[in-house]
């Protein structure tokens, strides 16, 4: 009998690869760094073969110590909106991937906007125009890149998301899908119908035959080609990262909210089986679809969270790991004054200003490295509550209790700063690596290694968890003080023109 699900987890800044049992415990992870190309301020891309090989790479040192008919099937589930577009007939891609952080198609989007099409867009499809989404980055490969609109309007080219790229590779070629949750990030479905939207497709000057089959989010809806991992594996659970930890936090009832603190940080509320656009500048997002059950979910979108302290250690060179963040950030009893907007490529919600930049202020002769370490951390917690607060005004009711997970959630110190500041209790499970666990999740229940989402619930577990303890008025003035900072960062790139 088959004993493990194998989740390939394409992040950001790393690939990884870890295989599950059936008491969704971890039997085997492996992890790989790739390059991180910055043509120019506010860009960011990445290299494709890097994608896909270190993906590969990861999956073939997860599954080194079992056989391989012991693995039922695959979940994949991956950073979201990065774009790619590749020649169906050679497989390669035109450019490198424009990655979900890059505001390359900025210009784009204030096109957009100047041809009166934001409302239509924000109706059918429960986003902001913003070039973080796909649509904006196809059109700008399409206008950029020599030869390639004509070879889209000649049916040569394909667009994916990430997800659709791995499959495309893990299927040699025979699949050109993607999941409806990662088809929401595109800018080009309607929610409602979830199927691409013709008229939007036509304002974007898009070709419908770049674009992938949607399919659900649990479901065997591909399988591997044996020569890539060396026996025919199905491809039964995809999911975008985000409503992938969602999935893994089993928040599956309304009102149920998670915030994954990764290389961005990205909080979801399900909102049950009806979209509703957001009165707050949040999203509206598929969460998953399985079958005929839909979730939907309001999204807050935080561009930078965890890549502050890769900033710290790669750009300003005052840490040399990642782990050394929390030290040096308890050096300092206290932010001494010092707050850190780090909007490097703009600020997502609830703001949605592309011309924002990194702004550190309260800076004195006193500050040291610790200060700017604790005002890094505590960025991430300011955004959150940010997110949270307008997530509340949409709900029409208080936080319960928030879920977290991703790599900076194990930082002690930070949840506690967290809880402190939102007032309201944060359960951090013992599995941080919820979005591995989410497309786990969902490959599981496609081949019956699960039965249902109740049995799911029962494998959640409580690691820790965290209760305010702060005076609530000096977290109210301390978030007072970051409002500040960050009206500060706003609009900075536009002004220095």
């Amino acid at each position: 009998m088959p004993r493990y699900i194998l989740a390939l987890d394409q992040g950001t800044t790393s690939s990884r690869s870890i295989l599950f049992d059936h008491d969704a415990r971890i039997v085997s992870v492996a992890q790989q760094e790739f390059r991180q190309i910055l043509p120019a301020t506010g860009q960011v891309e990445h290299d494709p073969e890097d994608l896909w090989g270190s993906q590969i790479s990861t999956a073939e040192g997860a599954l080194g110590k079992v056989a391989l008919e012991e693995v039922a099937a695959i979940g994949i589930t991956n950073q979201r909106e990065t774009t790619i577009v590749w020649d169906k007939r050679t497989g390669k891609p035109i450019h490198n991937a424009i990655v979900w952080q890059s505001r390359v198609s900025s210009s784009i989007c204030d096109r957009l906007r100047s041809e009166g099409v934001e409302d239509t867009i924000r109706q059918k499809t429960g986003l902001v125009v913003d070039a973080y989404f796909s649509a904006s980055k196809i059109i700008h490969l399409l206008e950029t890149v020599s030869g390639a609109r004509q070879a889209a309007e000649d049916g040569h080219l394909l667009f994916g998301t990430v997800d659709c790229y791995l499959v495309w590779r893990l299927t040699g070629g025979k699949r050109h899908v993607t999941d409806v949750s990662n088809a929401s990030r595109t800018m080009m479905l309607n929610i409602e119908t979830l199927e691409w939207d013709d008229e939007l497709l036509a304002a974007y000057k898009i070709p419908r035959s770049m674009l992938p089959e949607i399919v659900d989010c649990s479901g065997q809806f591909a399988e591997t080609d044996p020569a890539v991992l060396g026996r025919v594996i199905p491809i039964s659970g995809m999911a975008g990262d985000q409503q992938a930890a969602s999935f893994g936090q089993t928040c599956f009832d309304q009102g149920m909210v998670k915030n994954t603190y990764g290389t961005g940080a990205f909080a979801l509320m399900n909102i049950g089986d009806k979209p509703v656009l957001s009165k707050n500048n949040l999203l509206t997002t598929v969460g998953w679809r399985i079958g005929d059950q839909v979730s939907y979910a309001l999204e807050g979108s935080i561009f930078v969270a965890g890549a502050v302290v890769q900033w710290l250690r790669d750009g300003l060179g005052i840490i040399e790991a990642s782990s050394e963040v929390e030290p040096l950030a308890e050096t300092v009893a206290d932010n001494g004054g010092v707050y850190f907007v780090p909007a490097f490529v703009g600020l997502g919600a609830p703001y949605w200003d592309p011309h924002a930049r990194g702004t550190i202020i309260g800076l004195s002769r006193g500050t040291t490295g610790g200060h700017i370490a604790r005002a890094a951390l505590e960025s991430m917690a300011f955004q959150t509550r940010d997110m949270i607060e307008a997530m509340q005004r949409d709900a029409g009711v208080p936080l319960q209790v928030l879920q977290v997970d991703g790599g900076a959630s194990v930082n002690n110190a930070l949840m506690q700063f967290q809880t402190d500041l939102l007032g309201t209790r944060v359960r951090r499970p013992k599995i941080s690596e919820t979005t591995a666990l989410g497309a786990a999740f969902l490959a599981g229940l496609a081949v019956g290694f699960w039965e249902s989402q109740e049995e799911l619930r029962g494998l959640w577990r409580l690691d820790r968890e965290f209760e305010p303890t702060a005076d609530p008025h000096k977290m109210d003035q301390m978030y007072t003080r970051w409002q500040e900072a960050v009206t500060r960062s706003r609009a900075w790139e536009r002004a220095g023109e």
